[in-house]
C-alpha cells in the first residue's frame, strides 16, 4: 500500500476536503437513483452529516430506502462514500438550526420542498408573510433536521498520467478498514 494514504478513511477524507458541497445521491424504494448538492456539516467518527427537509424528495426517498452515496470532488481527486443514512437526534438538529441565519430558517418553514409552486412571486410572498408574522426567534420546524452518512466504503481516486490513476478504498469490517489499491 502506498503511504501518501492514512490508514484512517476519515483522516484521508480530512486530509483532501476543499469543499463543503457534495453530491448525495439517493435511491427509491424500486431503485431509481437522484442526486442533488448538499452542504456537508460535519465529518467525524460517526459518519458524514448533512441537513434538509424531511418531506422532499430526498427525505422521502431516505425514509424509503436509506441506502446512498455521496461524491466529494476536486479538481485532479474524487471521494465515493456509500453507506446508510440515518436521521440525527432532534437535539442535534436543533443546536445546528440555532447556527442559522434568520433568511435560511423562514425558508426551511415556508418551503414545500420538491412541490410544485406557481411562481416565483408566491416563494418570495410566503417568505415575506412568515418573516412579517413571526418577529421572534424562530424554532426548528419539525419537517426539517439532519442525517448521517455511516460509511461503509470511502473510494479514493487521484488522477495520474496515462489513465494510472490511484483508486484507494476502504471497507469497513466490524471496527476496522480493510484498505485495498484497485486498479483505475
Amino acid at each position: 500500500m502506498n503511504t501518501d494514504y492514512s490508514s484512517s478513511p476519515l483522516d484521508q477524507l480530512r486530509a483532501w476536503l476543499e469543499t463543503d458541497t457534495v453530491a448525495l445521491a439517493t435511491a427509491t424504494r424500486d431503485g431509481a437513483p437522484s442526486v442533488r448538492m448538499v452542504l456537508l456539516k460535519a465529518a467525524d467518527e460517526r459518519g458524514i452529516l448533512f441537513f434538509t427537509n424531511y418531506d422532499g424528495r430526498k427525505g422521502r426517498e431516505l425514509a424509503e430506502n436509506p441506502h446512498a452515496a455521496m461524491l466529494v470532488h476536486t479538481p485532479g481527486r474524487q471521494v465515493r462514500v456509500e453507506g446508510i443514512v440515518e436521521p440525527v437526534e432532534p437535539a442535534e438538529s436543533d443546536v445546528y438550526w440555532e447556527t442559522r441565519p434568520r433568511g435560511s430558517q423562514i425558508a426551511a418553514w415556508v418551503s414545500r420542498q420538491s412541490e410544485p409552486i406557481d411562481s416565483r412571486e408566491e416563494l418570495e410572498r410566503r417568505f415575506a408573510e412568515f418573516d412579517a408574522a413571526h418577529p421572534e426567534e424562530l424554532g426548528r420546524p419539525p419537517h426539517w433536521g439532519g442525517y448521517r452518512l455511516v460509511p461503509e466504503t470511502y473510494e479514493f481516486w487521484e488522477h495520474r498520467e496515462n489513465r494510472l490513476h490511484d483508486r484507494v478504498r476502504y471497507r469497513r469490517q466490524g471496527e476496522d478498514w480493510i484498505v485495498d489499491r484497485l486498479s483505475p
